[in-house]
């Protein structure tokens, strides 16, 4: 079972339509909130364009060169859906994914493969005036279905994340959502940075393990954060 799988399917059983990730970026004023089905759609959509385009297969590597967004946290389920490992540095990957201020820096590192932009645009819109050969992930993730089927099964066994296995992470991952006092009940509100691995585990992925509901914000004026907290009907706060 891929990493998607083991943190995903559990959620979907329990509570489909429940809030999984609500975005804020306090910098513009964006709301956004995703179920948990909405979210595995776009995980799905973001897998068959990195599968069908990227050609990414079990094994394959991936940078992330991205903040804390719901939009990344697409990318990274999805890489691991398609069996792939995230790596930390973009000259060690197949393909690199980035923000549009991170371009440069994505190609100057010479992935094998090329580099997919994120606009992160609330409404969906993409980069105008991309370099030749750069993908742009607005225009071209909305082609792909919302369901996604790979063409051989994941083993535990297999890399995910900086050299660590899918059973490593999980379990990884698991115990931090203990530490953290995370339960399926839990809707955290956060301002983690998913910086290295342990900001990831931290910061999304014991959230996920524990079957948890995120609020994620970003650019956060700590005036609005106790507001937010209140009004988001949030537990633990991050």
């Amino acid at each position: 079972m891929s990493l998607t799988s083991a943190l995903l399917t559990p959620i979907l059983r329990a509570a489909p339509a429940r809030p999984l990730v609500t975005f804020y970026d306090d910098a513009t004023g964006e709301r956004i909130e995703l179920s948990a089905v909405t979210t595995a759609n776009w995980v799905a959509k973001t897998a068959n364009l990195l599968r069908d385009e990227c050609d990414v297969e079990p094994g394959g590597r991936v940078a992330v060169l991205l903040p804390a967004h719901w939009q990344t946290a697409s990318v990274l389920l999805a890489a691991w859906s398609c069996g792939a490992e995230v790596v930390a540095e973009p000259a060690e990957a197949d393909w690199v994914f980035c923000d549009r201020d991170r371009v440069d820096l994505a190609l100057a590192a010479e992935p094998a493969d090329g580099v997919v932009a994120l606009s992160l645009d609330a409404f969906g819109r993409g980069i105008d005036g991309l370099p030749q050969g750069v993908i742009d992930f607005a225009t071209e993730v909305r082609l792909h279905g919302d369901e996604f089927v790979p063409w051989e099964p994941v083993p535990d066994t297999a890399a995910a994340l900086a050299g660590t296995t899918v059973a490593e992470i999980l379990a990884r991952a698991t115990a931090r959502a203990a530490d953290l006092g995370l339960t399926a009940d839990s809707r955290v509100l956060s301002t983690k940075d998913w910086v290295g691995t342990p900001g990831l585990v931290d910061g999304l992925l014991a959230v996920l393990a524990a079957g948890a509901s995120l609020v994620q914000v970003a650019n956060p004026d700590p005036a609005r954060l106790d507001r937010k907290y209140e009004s988001e009907r949030c537990t633990v706060r991050l």
